[in-house]
């Protein structure tokens, strides 16, 4: 009898050790360059409500904004390797893994933030996030950086002649640094968090960024000229490593998909709803604002026109689906 009642007492304790490993709370980190407050770092948040109130709290999310857990380059061997759970980052930062996603930072791709968010959102944006499975990297979604500027901390920038000469820092990827020196600047590929001082100690002239990004970062204590032009548009894939997604249950995968898409509609409403106001906040701070007449940004668009071709020859077949959307939504 006694035998019978201490084993019933293990089998209840083995049980109640199950039950408590069953609801065990899973943590996210989920990491970023920008600084807290921008456009990026408030979806991350959004996303933070969402999944932890539809989880019930068994779903943790922790935000790791600034650069905190490391440069896109740190994360994304991170991601890989099962040491951190989610980032998000420039779609364009993939193509060291997957030559298809340079298409993503191809100038002048994209007209506008709709024409953007139709091709990211639909068949093309899935089935480009798809190829990163077998790179360890689950693709769930996309936020919006935006339309890339230049800033400089030398002259005005008002034709695109006055570029030339500039030393520009600029992602850490071929196209980036082609298409600076399609213009004649010098390119300097540098990781996100090392950008300001190379700001601030003139090892750099400028830098390209959309406006969100500029205003975050606080580029208007180090640099004088904002040249609005609008050259690249940035999605910004939302990842988590497969290591992790495979370690979530059905229900808790689909809680984070749906967390995704929900919290990138807010977080694209929210950049494009905060642009004029941050730009206004440059100006505020001493940034000098200037654009090209369209007879300068046609000459800008004629100048990466062999960037394109160069780096689209060995991706023929995405720039040719990609084309063929946009062909589409411009019908």
């Amino acid at each position: 009898m006694k035998r019978v009642f201490i084993k019933t007492v293990l089998a209840t304790v083995a049980l109640a050790a199950a039950g408590i490993a069953s609801a065990e709370v899973k943590t996210i980190k989920f990491a970023n360059q920008n600084a807290a407050g921008h456009p990026i770092i408030l979806g991350m948040e959004k996303f933070k409500e969402i999944v932890e109130k539809n989880s019930g709290g068994q779903l943790k999310v922790n935000v790791f904004p600034g650069g905190t857990l490391g440069s896109d380059q740190a994360n994304v061997t991170g991601l890989q390797a099962g040491t951190l759970e989610m980032a998000s980052m420039n779609s364009g930062i993939f193509a060291s893994q997957i030559k298809d996603f340079a298409v993503f930072d191809f100038p002048f791709m994209f007209a506008n933030g709709k024409e953007a968010d139709t091709v990211v959102d639909g068949a093309f944006g899935k089935m480009m996030h798809a190829k990163l499975q077998d790179k360890g990297i689950v693709g769930l979604g996309y936020y919006e950086l935006g339309f890339r500027n230049i800033t400089n901390s030398k002259h005005p920038i008002t034709k695109v002649s006055d570029v030339e000469g500039l030393k520009l820092r600029v992602i850490p990827n071929a196209i980036n640094v082609d298409w600076v020196k399609a213009l004649g600047a010098n390119p300097t590929p540098l990781p996100w968090p090392e950008v300001y001082a190379a700001l601030e100690q003139k090892a750099v002239d400028g830098q390209e960024n959309p406006v969100a990004t500029i205003n975050g970062a606080k580029f208007y204590e180090v640099q004088k000229h904002l040249a609005l032009t609008g050259h690249q548009y940035n999605p910004q894939s939302v990842v988590m490593s497969k290591k992790f997604w495979d370690k979530l249950s059905a229900s808790e995968q689909k809680i984070v998909a749906d967390a995704v898409a929900e919290s990138a509609k807010f977080q694209r409403s929210k950049a494009r709803e905060l642009e004029a106001s941050l730009l206004d906040n440059l100006k505020k701070n001493g940034m000098q604002v200037s654009t090209l007449p369209a007879s300068e940004m046609a000459v800008l668009r004629e100048k990466m026109k062999p960037v394109i071709a160069k780096h689209g020859a060995e991706i023929a077949g995405t720039v040719a689906e990609l084309q063929a959307e946009l062909t589409k939504l411009r019908k």
